[in-house]
């Protein structure tokens, strides 16, 4: 008789556990649907969603953020070619050229500098709002930069990139969203 008691103990022990281990499954089920149905914005959320920065402009629509000046003296050029990419570029050219010391060497180097984006003109506003803040980042990235690196053209393109990634990262911390596809050198003079 003690052995059937036993026996019927170890069974409701085990029924109760599959019992827990059920529920919290079914729980863990249930939060996760719940959570993706609110991630996709099926349930809950009722308020707008937030705008996702500035849009990338086909050749053939108008910019709702276009410059009101274009030209030499915004600094801002538009090109709307009919071949290659569908979306239009932008050009924005910085006002003065920069000049800074090279990466433990007594060289110079003095580079004229205009960025790229095919988003609409939030960003050219932004550049030119952030002109400054823009400027200090890029000298910085300029005196970061090792003398054989200038004299090739992988060096000039990593450079770019280097460039381009730098505007980036302030008009992200300014605005919240970068934009600039590229940076141009319009002159490139090492000393």
């Amino acid at each position: 008789m003690s052995k059937k008691k036993e026996d019927g103990e170890g069974k409701k022990k085990g029924g109760m556990m599959m019992k827990i281990i059920l529920v919290v499954g079914l729980l863990a089920a249930g939060g996760g649907g719940v959570f993706g149905l609110m991630a996709a914005g099926v349930i809950g959320g009722h308020e707008e969603k937030k705008e996702q920065g500035p849009a990338l402009v086909r050749k053939d629509e108008d910019d709702p953020y276009a410059p009101a000046k274009e030209g030499a003296e915004a600094g801002i050029e538009m090109v709307h070619g009919e071949g290659g990419s569908e979306f239009r570029t932008a050009y924005y050219a910085f006002s003065d050229d920069f000049t800074s010391n090279l990466k433990n060497s007594d060289s110079l180097v003095q580079v004229s500098l205009a960025a790229s984006t095919r988003r609409d003109g939030r960003v050219l506003m932004w550049l030119k709002t952030h002109e400054l803040a823009i400027r200090s980042r890029l000298l910085v990235e300029l005196a970061d930069t090792p003398e054989e690196l200038v004299f090739t053209p992988e060096g000039k393109k990593e450079l770019q990139k280097r460039l381009t990634k730098a505007i980036n990262e302030v008009l992200i911390e300014e605005e919240g969203f970068g934009g600039v596809d590229n940076v141009h050198f319009r002159s490139f003079i090492v000393q």
